[in-house]
């Protein structure tokens, strides 16, 4: 195996195995809901702590990423993640898992924008797109994180033998394959504080905005897909959640297909044309009325929006005018803050109107991806 080729395995296992952790976590939820006795409200605001560790975290990582390479950081990180982690079941109260949480959002914020520039460093030394088969085994990761703890519940298995094990053997693939030799290349920082908040500047400003209007769109389809389903159209619960897993499994496929996509047109073109086509989606979704139509929507949307965080990621790595850690931090953050104030917003507009504004508010934004992504392309063509 070629030196290139381990290097792209190694990025491919750090993004699988932080996919899987976080599967893994979400899967666990309720036990850990049930046995510290929160309320939906309580436990939203741990939830809500640990959001706002990864947000922070985005500034600083980003600074450290230029000053000790994203390789560096994606070693590091991913090893306090199995540390973190392993953690969490240990907590008894809310006054233990409080600061656990806040730091593993921090870590795994941290872990996402090093293991992305590392990506981008391996994708430009093989000069050719392969980011969003990265993406992909992150989708991946989760649902195989996720589907796993499903079947530990059904073993009877506790949270910290689910967790311990998990951990364990994710930890020993890292230690096989993230031993293959890279170098990063150092960027200059200045002696500057970061700032609180990480935010894109110049050109980065419409890819950001991709960002964020993707993350909103993927959040909602998260958390308000089914309800508006049951709610809206009345229908059954357990048909419901198949919209969501067409829209994931139409993610996930796509990311995997997206890299060859991207060769052939450019990702600003691929861009433009995704938003469009998840906008023909939501709008399937909300002018629909039988499940299938539903579900086609779902999928649509799905399709959509798979390859706007690689792109996003990938032309951040790459900014003329912000380093590659300050680049990606400021994507993320804009993304991350999307999933963590995206449906909160989604619920405010239903709670004005109905779940189905809601809904071709989430059209509108899908459709602002293209113009986002025209914004930029036509930037670039003016830098050249």
């Amino acid at each position: 195996m070629s030196h290139l080729a381990r290097a792209r395995l190694a990025v491919a296992i750090v993004f699988f195995c932080v996919g899987s952790l976080v599967g893994t976590w979400a899967s666990r939820i309720p036990d850990i809901k049930s046995y510290l006795g929160l309320s939906e409200g309580g436990f939203g605001i741990l939830l809500l702590i640990m959001a706002v560790g990864g947000i922070l975290s985005f500034p600083l990582s980003g600074r450290a990423i230029d000053r000790f390479g994203g390789v560096t950081g994606a070693r590091i990180g991913i090893a306090v993640c199995f540390l973190v982690f392993a953690l969490v079941p240990l907590a008894g109260s809310v006054w233990v898992i409080a600061p656990i949480l806040a730091a593993f959002g921090a870590i795994i914020g941290a872990s996402d924008v090093a293991m992305n520039a590392w990506a981008a460093e391996v994708e430009k030394a093989m000069a050719k797109p392969i980011m969003s088969s990265f993406h992909g085994l992150y989708s991946l990761g989760a649902g195989v994180g996720a589907g796993f703890g499903g079947f530990t519940i059904w073993l009877g298995w506790s949270v910290t033998t689910h967790v311990w094990v998990v951990v364990a053997v994710l930890a020993v693939a890292c230690v096989v394959f993230l031993r293959v030799p890279w170098t990063s290349q150092i960027h200059e920082t200045s002696g500057k504080r970061p700032p609180l908040v990480a935010l894109p500047r110049g050109g980065l400003i419409f890819i950001g905005g991709m960002a964020f209007c993707a993350a909103v769109s993927e959040g909602s389809a998260v958390d308000w897909a089914a309800l508006y389903q049951i709610k809206e159209l009345g229908i059954e619960p357990s048909m419901a959640a198949i919209g969501f897993s067409v829209f994931s499994v139409a993610m996930v496929g796509m990311r995997f297909a997206g890299d060859h996509i991207i060769a052939r047109f450019g990702q600003m073109n691929t861009a433009i044309a995704s938003g469009i086509t998840a906008g023909i989606g939501a709008m399937i979704f909300v002018l629909g009325s039988d499940p299938y139509v539903i579900w086609l929507g779902c999928g649509i949307m799905g399709l959509g929006n798979a390859v706007i965080f690689p792109i996003a990621f990938s032309r951040a790595a790459a900014d003329p005018d912000m380093s590659p850690g300050e680049a990606l931090a400021a994507v993320s953050t804009l993304g991350y803050g999307a999933f963590l104030f995206g449906p909160p917003l989604i619920g405010f507009i239903a709670e004005a109107s109905s779940l189905r504004a809601s809904f071709l508010f989430i059209a509108v934004l899908s459709f602002l991806i293209a113009v986002f992504a025209f914004l930029g392309r036509r930037q670039e063509r003016r830098m050249l």
